[in-house]
């Protein structure tokens, strides 16, 4: 079973209908218990930082995610709560990525919106993934590149695209909304 977390800030049905594509079954769910269980974890997120990281805690689904042992896929915000901190609100994430979340320069066109490649990809997330393919991205904020990063893009300046450590998996790009390209690399997290 896959499991969508639940949280108010997620696009959940469009990653639902995403897996459906795909052929898989999932279920969006904000119930520790279920989460725990599943077979792989998506974590998807458009929103705000602070009150999403408000509403984790306080159905207590911060400390689910920290007890995740299958992999787990993080998408936009759901990368962003994932590492240590971000500017938005000056918001204590979970701790996940040790990366720190900052808001991208004002000396370019903020929010970040459109289709963009890659710089660098590695590991098994980018399986017969070009660098020169294009994903889509809309955002303000991004994490800085660190030793975590698997993939990376230009836009201002460096950020990572993607993260991963252990079996938790984050891309700042929406897969989901990445048509071919993004269909193989949610297949690629859902055959690891």
């Amino acid at each position: 079973m896959i499991a969508i977390i639940k949280y108010n800030a997620g696009n959940t049905q469009s990653v639902q209908n995403a897996l459906s594509r795909l052929g898989y079954l999932s279920v969006i769910t904000d119930e520790p218990e279920t989460i725990l269980k599943a077979d792989k974890v998506i974590f998807p997120g458009v929103g705000e930082a602070s009150s999403a990281m408000k509403y984790l805690r306080e159905k207590g689904l911060d400390k689910t995610i920290l007890s995740i042992t299958k992999p787990m896929l993080g998408i936009c915000l759901g990368l962003q709560l994932m590492c240590k901190s971000s500017e938005e609100n000056d918001t204590d994430c979970l701790g996940i990525f040790k990366t720190k979340v900052k808001r991208f320069p004002s000396f370019g066109i903020v929010p970040h919106m459109g289709w963009n490649n890659f710089n660098v990809l590695k590991g098994d997330l980018f399986r017969s993934i070009k660098k020169t393919e294009d994903v889509y991205y809309v955002h303000s904020y991004y994490a800085e590149i660190n030793e975590e990063t698997i993939a990376s893009c230009d836009y201002i300046l460096p950020f990572a695209s993607a993260i991963q450590k252990d079996n938790y998996y984050a891309t700042q790009f929406h897969p989901e909304k990445s048509a071919g390209v993004g269909e193989q690399i949610l297949k690629n997290f859902l055959e690891l």
